[in-house]
């Protein structure tokens, strides 16, 4: 038996009908960048059909299983990373103290053939030592899959300061990507990614556009030292943060795709986006870290079906303390299960086809391609985090982003709803308190939040 499929006027009416009479517009509610979110999306829409996969397969597999490595000692360092590659992961990310010299970090990767797991850096406005340092490591090896991940911007709004003149950094980090591109032609060089407004409490749209500004600042820093822009945009990646809302989430990475295209179009070029997901800090919480594995495996959900080439989900343990090896194979583990568990991977855009998700990306891509031309017009994104404009704007976001926490619309699972009582505690390693730095630079810092912690106190 076959039924007649509804026309939009009946499917208008029969939701009408379920809110009893209340009009279909009351569910329609705004997002943090002002945009609508509707609560029926049809064909009528008029929204033009995406379609955003990932360009290639990461070593034949769907994405690149990428994990988060810390910590000063390189013998520990070294096992965790053996670890992980031996788990399942694809590439690493390296952090603390091993980066400091080529010694420790050759100690570090110790046993790790650069040609097959690439590595990258989270160095800070360290960045182009630990790139140097890192390429003194790979010996010259012209096969070597190194991601410097070079991103003094994001270091510098994040801290409020750099040791030098901002622009001084921009151009060592340039000097460094032009000084080794040669030497390593599958290197990339520089992370552009909007990661530290999100953590600050950012909207999407605030989010990707500080990305984009971010990358065409290190476009215009590696031109001016001789490189050339194919080589400055084939060696950027861009980031982008994932969380609990999975949707929006995805619609992010798949927006990100687009926008990258219209970028590399300005420089008269075609060449493909290379995304790196993080899952979210800002949507952790601390005092019972165990719902966090839900939270987690959303971001990373939201990570494949976007279309993301990597993906790094942070240990459930993170708003605590840095994860022990527990908690680090937790999140390797997450991720190989949805993956090779969830076939996640087996379509090349889970999201095509969909009346929503293609409308939120439009409206995504559009509210961050208004943020990077703001940003643009008030002298670029260096220009805009000195004058406070960045900053301002991503403070009335997370202004609101709390209100709807202070107000109930939005809930915390385990934190403001379901709280357990009896909470099981989690392991964490220490972490080496930050050392004080002096500032030559300065701008007012886009410090992060973490939204639980407002409520966490009261339980």
């Amino acid at each position: 038996m076959t039924f007649p499929t509804p026309t939009p006027e009946q499917w208008r009416e029969s939701a009408t009908r379920a809110l009893k009479d209340k009009p279909l517009d009351s569910l329609l509610h705004l997002d943090a960048d002002h945009l609508a979110i509707r609560p029926l999306y049809a064909a009528a829409t008029g929204v033009t059909p995406l379609f955003a996969p990932r360009p290639t397969d990461a070593e034949g597999r769907a994405w690149d299983v990428r994990t988060l490595v810390e910590g000063e000692d390189p013998e520990t360092v070294n096992a965790a990373v053996l670890t992980d590659l031996e788990g399942g992961a694809a590439s690493v990310i390296l952090s603390g103290g091993v980066l400091s010299d080529s010694e420790p970090l050759g100690r570090a990767l110790n046993g790790v053939a650069l040609e097959l797991a690439p590595v990258a850096l989270d160095a800070g406005i360290d960045g182009p030592d630990a790139a140097n340092a890192l390429a003194v490591v790979a010996k010259g090896s012209p096969r070597a899959k190194l991601m410097f991940h070079m991103d003094p911007i994001s270091a510098f709004a994040e801290a409020g300061g750099s040791p030098r003149a901002i622009a001084e950094h921009l151009s060592i980090a340039a000097n460094t990507a032009d000084r080794h591109a040669g030497a390593y032609p599958e290197a990339t060089f520089f992370l552009a990614t909007g990661r530290v407004v999100h953590e600050a409490g950012g909207s999407i749209g605030q989010e990707l556009g500080f990305a984009l500004a971010g990358a065409v600042a290190y476009a215009k820093a590696a031109v001016e030292v001789g490189m050339s822009p194919e080589a400055a945009l084939r060696g950027t990646v861009l980031g982008v943060s994932v969380d609990a809302e999975y949707f929006d989430s995805l619609a992010k990475v798949r927006a990100l795709r687009i926008l990258w295209a219209s970028v590399t179009r300005a420089f008269g070029l075609d060449i493909p986006a290379n995304i790196e997901a993080r899952s979210s800090r800002r949507m952790l919480a601390a005092r019972d870290p165990w719902p966090n594995l839900l939270r987690l495996t959303a971001a990373g959900f939201a990570g494949a079906v976007g279309g993301a080439d990597a993906v790094v989900l942070d240990a459930f343990t993170r708003a605590s303390g840095r994860p022990d090896a527990s908690a680090r194979r937790q999140a390797r583990n997450t991720q190989l299960v949805l993956m090779e568990e969830a076939n996640l991977g087996r379509v090349d855009d889970p999201a095509a086809g969909s009346w929503f998700l293609d409308s939120r990306t439009h409206d995504l891509a559009g509210a961050a391609w208004a943020e990077f031309q703001r940003i643009e017009r008030e002298g670029g994104v260096v220009a805009s985090l000195k004058g406070g404009a960045i900053q301002m704007r991503v403070a009335a976001s997370r202004a609101g982003l709390q209100a709807t926490f202070d107000n109930g619309a939005r809930q915390i699972v385990g934190v403001t709803k379901f709280v357990d009582k009896d909470v099981r505690p989690a392991s964490v390693e220490p972490a080496p308190p930050a050392a004080p730095a002096a500032h030559a630079d300065t701008c007012e810092p886009l410090a992060p939040v973490r939204f639980a912690a407002a409520f966490e106190g009261a339980n």
